[in-house]
């Protein structure tokens, strides 16, 4: 007899991050640091052990390498199962015609076999580049409850920024009578946050009908929601209230990062209901110097802090030099401040060293933007990167 499993989760996790610039050179979107011990992968793959789901198949592409290296057995995330746990998914060569995944639901359509293998009910589809704390479970329930076939969790934006999500038209029982990809001009403001569940038995006959449709972009929001919409399926709206941020900007992944900050923060982490998981390096604990100030900041095992920081969050193994300063950014893993070095309103990536009284941003207040710093640069002494500046290599000044 086939065992089964209640629902799969198939996490989007291929993207390239491209409006990420020089921090997802190398990388994946989803493996990007983010508050001094976590990357964004971490929240939808907790979010799933918390919420009961424990076969993901996590689908990479782009630059797969180091996210493959995190996620390795599942184990931080209770995730290395005999049968189910998380699987890494990869565009692979068939006897059959295959490819690289060319949109969302092509991703999920070269994956039918895996979900099949489990023989679910239900198929949760995430993307793997949001910040939230979310109960998939309550989801799955409303979705029996009203016996949809497709059910979208959904959160409202305001109207100004509505224009950059699917929207979706809902009568008053949450059922959606209109989606619109992107609307030039939207009619309401409540927008999908990708992510799906379905009824697997439409899920898998939608994805086969779109595959076979020369015209498809191969996309959920543009083709495969629309279709089911347009043949009369049930479709039904989830209304998210909490914390949700897509970080695919460098402004929005600076925000959610300082969104940590204060006695009450924006978005609180440390929530003992509702753990977040990560792998974390192995470090002492931080140190702070006599000479060293630590002000409303979040800071990782092995940091070492001898000058000041305010205001920032920084990754394990950070040093901060004696008379360095740290003020409204963000440094990843690894990083040297040295001695005299001003770091204001920046994204530091890993790796990297800011010499001797060089100075990387600007003041909030006045900075025409962030400072980024990609991955295993050397910012000379006494060079200035001002504010708003994406550097990927080695910068001597100008």
């Amino acid at each position: 007899m086939q065992r089964k499993k209640e629902c799969v989760a198939m996490l989007l996790a291929g993207g390239q991050g491209s409006r990420l610039y020089a921090l997802t050179n190398n990388i994946a979107k989803p493996a990007v640091a983010y508050g001094a011990k976590y990357r964004i992968i971490d929240f939808p793959l907790s979010n799933c052990i918390n919420s009961g789901i424990d076969t993901v198949g996590v689908l990479t592409q782009y630059e797969p390498l180091e996210l493959n290296e995190y996620i390795g057995n599942g184990q931080p995330w209770d995730l290395d199962r005999a049968y189910g746990g998380v699987h890494i998914l990869s565009p692979y060569q068939a006897k059959k015609k295959s490819s690289w995944f060319e949109g969302t639901a092509n991703a999920i359509y070269q994956n039918i076999s895996f979900m099949k293998k489990y023989n679910p009910d239900y198929v949760l589809i995430l993307s793997g580049d949001h910040i939230y704390k979310m109960n998939y479970a309550e989801m799955l329930r409303a979705h029996i409850r009203t016996g949809a076939d497709c059910t979208i969790a959904a959160i409202e934006v305001p109207l100004r920024e509505a224009s950059r999500f699917g929207i979706l038209n809902t009568n008053p029982d949450g059922s959606i009578y209109q989606f619109e990809e992107k609307p030039k001009e939207p009619k309401s403001n409540l927008a999908s946050m990708g992510i799906y569940i379905f009824t697997a038995s439409k899920l898998f006959a939608y994805l086969e009908t779109d595959e076979q449709n020369p015209t498809s972009s191969k996309d959920f929001g543009k083709d495969v929601l629309p279709a089911m919409l347009n043949a009369g399926e049930k479709m039904f709206s989830y209304r998210f209230a909490g914390y949700w941020k897509d970080v695919g900007t460098i402004s929005s992944l600076w925000e959610s990062n300082m969104d940590l900050l204060g006695e009450e923060p924006t978005f609180d982490i440390s929530d003992p209901d509702w753990k977040i998981h990560s792998r974390s390096p192995l470090a002492p604990p931080v140190y702070v110097g006599n000479g060293g100030k630590l002000d409303n900041s979040m800071v990782a095992l092995g940091c070492e802090i001898d000058g000041t920081v305010e205001h920032s969050v920084l990754a394990s193994n950070v040093v901060v030099e004696k008379g360095a300063v740290v003020k409204d950014s963000v440094i990843m893993a690894n990083t040297v401040i040295k001695s005299g070095a001003v770091v204001n309103y920046s994204i530091i990536d890993e790796n990297v060293v800011v010499e001797a009284n060089a100075t990387v941003g600007e003041d909030r207040k006045t900075a025409s933007g962030i400072a980024v710093l990609g991955r295993n640069i050397t910012v000379a002494s006494g060079a200035k990167v001002e504010g708003g500046k994406i550097i990927d290599k080695d910068y001597k000044g100008e």
